[in-house]
C-alpha cells in the first residue's frame, strides 16, 4: 500500500521560505517522476513542480525562480524548497507521482500559509 507522508508547512510572512518533504513508502520513488501538488480553497489541485528519475525538474510558471524540487532516492523521499513566498502560494501541498497514482495515494498534505 502507498503511502505519502508531507510535512514541513507552516504559516510564513510574504517574503519567507519553507521547505517540504515526502516520505514514500510502498513504492520506491527511484523509477517515478514525482511532482508537488497544491491545493488552494476553492480552487482545483495543480501540479507545480516535478522531478523525472533521472533529475529533470518541470515548474509551473507561477513558481518558477522561486521553488526548487529535489529528491533523495536513497531514503525515498521528495522535497521542496519554496523562498520567496507570496500569498498566492497559500494551499495544501501534496506530493505524489506524476501523473498520480491513483484517488488513494494522496496523503494528508501540508498546509502552507503565507500572511503578513
Amino acid at each position: 500500500q502507498v503511502q505519502l507522508v508531507e510535512s514541513g508547512g507552516g504559516s510564513v510572512q510574504p517574503g519567507g521560505s519553507l521547505r517540504l518533504s515526502c516520505a514514500a513508502s510502498g513504492i520506491s520513488i527511484r523509477f517515478y517522476t514525482m511532482g508537488w501538488y497544491r491545493q488552494a480553497p476553492g480552487r482545483q489541485r495543480e501540479l507545480v513542480a516535478s522531478i523525472t528519475w533521472s533529475g529533470t525538474t518541470n515548474y509551473a510558471d507561477s513558481v518558477t525562480g522561486r521553488f526548487i524540487i529535489s529528491r533523495d532516492s536513497d531514503k525515498n523521499a521528495v522535497y521542496l524548497q519554496m523562498n520567496s513566498l507570496k500569498p498566492d502560494d497559500t494551499a495544501v501541498y501534496y506530493c505524489n507521482r506524476d501523473p498520480p497514482l491513483n484517488s488513494r495515494s494522496w496523503g494528508q498534505g501540508s498546509q502552507v500559509t503565507v500572511s503578513s
